[in-house]
């Protein structure tokens, strides 16, 4: 067991200890490290040119590859008031050609009237590409489709038999009875005789 002397001694060099640990402040160390030399570049976006947005009273327009509907095929469409970059029109100036991802070079073809130009500037006349070839021509073998057409034989018609001349009767006048008196004039005679007979005795009778 420490005598009361070295118990004395711990305690104090224990506190000296502690005061000079708080008491200690650690120089700051200065870190050189190497600073970058020149400017940082800056990004900043670049101009997308001309857009053009589908109109509203249309609900999908389709997008050709080429500036016509009859020569090129459609490879998409576009929905009512949808934008997209525009990057020139074709030669008569009634096709526009947009940016249509998913296809060659994303480049295709849309008509003017279908869209608005929302982002005014000049568009470049643009060529039309050319017009796509067909892979294979199709061809007809004429023995396979005789194979599957039946022939035809020819027939004779039957000779035409015209009919019997028509006779028309014809009825002669009967002078016997032209030179009668007619039967509806007695009929009328008689009854005017009934009548003025019956006039006379109504007027006996008063």
């Amino acid at each position: 067991m420490l005598s009361f002397q070295k118990r004395l001694f711990v305690f104090l060099a224990l506190t000296a200890l502690a005061l000079v640990t708080a008491l200690y402040v650690p120089k700051e160390t200065k870190i050189i490290a190497q600073q970058p030399t020149g400017s940082v570049p800056t990004v900043t976006g670049t101009p997308t040119g001309m857009i053009v947005r589908v109109n509203f009273d249309i609900e999908t327009i389709n997008v050709y590859s080429g500036p016509s509907s009859y020569l090129y095929p459609p490879v998409g469409v576009l929905l009512k008031g949808q934008e997209v970059p525009a990057f020139g029109i074709s030669e008569d100036g009634n096709w526009i050609q947009v940016y249509y991802p998913g296809i060659p070079d994303s480049l295709a073809w849309v008509y003017g009237p279908y869209v608005t130009i929302i982002k005014t500037g000049r568009l470049p006349r643009v060529a039309a590409p050319d017009t796509p070839t067909p892979v294979s021509t199709p061809t007809i073998d004429p023995t396979l489709a005789a194979a599957f057409i039946d022939p035809v034989t020819p027939t004779r018609l039957p000779t035409f038999t015209p009919p019997p001349e028509l006779v028309v009767p014809t009825f002669l006048p009967n002078l016997e009875s032209a030179n009668r008196v007619p039967v509806g004039l007695f009929i009328i005679i008689l009854g005017f005789l009934g009548g003025f007979g019956t006039l006379i005795s109504f007027l006996r009778g008063r």
